[in-house]
């Protein structure tokens, strides 16, 4: 008689048999990836060699908030040009931000990467920020300009200094406290109050309250989402796990886009119910509407775009300068001669008649170098054919940026670059490189807002420091330290006492 066949021996071969498969495709992917590696087009680029295998230490970066500083050590160490994940290439270097960013006579331009995928409004309509096809950015522009021009911001100067004006009067009434007052925070309810009052027809009503309008917050939460989105993007397998895992953490942030979004629609559907004589910024597109074929949704994208873009980073450059300048009392004793020397009465003091303090300039220009007020590297493909960068040719499809702050940090760009030091701004600079500093960007994605944030920086401080005197309370607060970064800058405390001047 034939013998019966042995279960636990046919188990045992079939899970042998799968445990061959398994070990033998695990073995085919390892060999995939070293070949993979040693083949790379960007395998001859500098960096740290896990970064060839994969994106783990980039998005580890991103998502422990000190992405900038971390970028800066790895470029101190391997150079201008680092290998910051398989397909990523970052730099530092002056002519990087022209060769990418800038125009270049025979070259394709570097369009946005897929990371500007998403967002508010994404399955409705683009906006300038979000639109990648240059072709359809460059109508959005063009449209937009108007909204930026001389003229445009010469009539909405007065709607910029009513808000000014309040903000001086109440942080001289809240600062004079013993504690002080937290400026990052005051700095942020100005300029969110100015951007709405620009964007929306009406200010969020922050500098009356002191508190921060429930929408605002929405806008900052989104955006420290950044890096979980940027990790989500470069790894979808977490992705899904992280969505299987927590869904209700993924429905919260659907929520709160939602929310977001239909909040903005109903600010932008109340303007355009009121008159259009308001020399605002929807009021442009309105006068444009028309021609562009301008939606209502895609409106509602660009002045969502406005508040972020428009708001944090012009807030984050004044904090910053406070810090330093009641940092250094010779600094700081230098503006505030300079300002009150220039003006006899604080009602003099306007975008005009500020562009002549040269030092006020300086300080602002440093005040960006030393903490770009944009710190996240702003992502670009290298075209089709490929191209050179900095010297480096790179293939087409390969993701690069020129990182704001290991440029302005690095000691290959400035003498000192740790040090607060107008004066390099004044014909000072030594060696230093002043064009690695870029905190507008350049070329046909440069800051649309360039102009109307040199207005609210030279107001605002010329306005504060004419009267008022600050002192920095918290000294144990390190800046650059204490910082976090997703997307924007998550800034630390900084709680000021604020001394009004006797004889104003």
């Amino acid at each position: 008689m034939d013998s019966i066949p042995d279960p636990k021996v046919s188990l045992f071969r079939r899970s042998s048999v799968a445990l061959t498969i398994l070990v033998l495709g695990l073995f085919a992917l390892v060999c995939k990836r070293i070949y993979a590696y040693l083949t790379h087009p960007l395998r001859h680029v500098p960096g740290p060699s896990v970064a060839g295998w994969t994106n783990i230490i980039h998005s580890y970066y991103f998502l422990s908030g000190r992405q900038p500083y971390s970028l800066l050590s790895l470029h101190e160490k391997y150079g201008p040009v680092v290998r910051i994940a398989p397909n990523e290439i970052s730099f530092s270097s002056a002519n990087s931000w022209k060769d990418i960013y800038g125009f270049r006579t025979g070259h394709r331009p570097f369009i946005k990467s897929p990371f500007y995928d998403g967002g508010s409004f994404a399955d409705q309509a683009h906006s300038i920020v979000s639109e990648r096809d240059p072709a359809e950015h460059g109508v959005m522009r063009k449209y937009l300009s108007h909204a930026f021009s001389d003229k445009s911001l010469k009539e909405q100067e007065y709607l910029i200094a009513e808000r000014v004006d309040l903000f001086i009067e109440q942080v001289g009434q809240f600062g004079a406290k013993e504690g002080g007052i937290d400026f990052v925070k005051w700095f942020n309810l100005l300029t969110f109050d100015i951007i709405g009052s620009l964007a929306f027809g009406e200010p969020f009503g922050g500098l009356e309250t002191a508190k921060f309008h429930p929408w605002i917050n929405l806008v900052s939460k989104a955006l420290r989402q950044g890096a979980l989105a940027d990790t989500f993007q470069r790894f979808p397998v977490f992705a899904r796990i992280f969505k299987f895992l927590m869904p209700s953490a993924i429905n919260a942030l659907i929520k709160d886009t939602r929310t977001h979004e239909s909040y903005t629609m109903a600010l932008v559907e109340k303007r355009l119910q009121k008159s259009n004589n308001r020399p605002d910024f929807l009021n442009r597109m309105i006068e444009n509407r028309e021609m562009y074929n301008i939606s209502e949704v895609q409106i509602a994208a660009h002045s969502s775009d406005f508040v972020t873009a428009g708001s944090e980073t012009t807030a984050t450059t004044l904090a910053c300068v406070v810090y330093y300048l009641t940092k250094d009392p010779s600094v700081f004793s230098k503006l505030q001669n300079e300002i009150r020397g220039a003006f006899r009465r604080f009602d003099d003091i306007n975008a005009k008649s500020t562009q002549s303090l040269k030092y006020l300039n300086a300080v602002c220009l440093e005040g960006m170098r030393i903490y770009a007020p944009l710190p996240f590297p702003l992502p670009r493909v290298v075209p089709v054919g490929g191209d050179t960068v900095d010297g480096w040719y790179l293939p087409a499809g390969t993701i690069v940026s020129t990182n704001p702050t290991a440029a302005s940090l690095s000691h290959a760009n400035f003498s000192s670059p740790w040090e607060f030091k107008p004066e390099r701004w004044l014909g000072q600079a030594g060696k230093d490189t002043l064009d690695a500093s870029q905190p507008f960007s350049l070329g046909a994605r440069g800051c649309l807002g360039r102009n109307l944030a040199w207005i609210e920086l030279n107001t605002v401080l010329a306005k504060l420091l004419w009267k008022h005197d600050l002192e920095l309370v918290n000294q144990d607060v390190d800046w650059q330290r204490d910082s976090r970064m997703h997307t924007l800058w998550k800034k630390p405390e900084l709680m000021v006492r604020v001394r009004t001047r006797k004889d104003e």
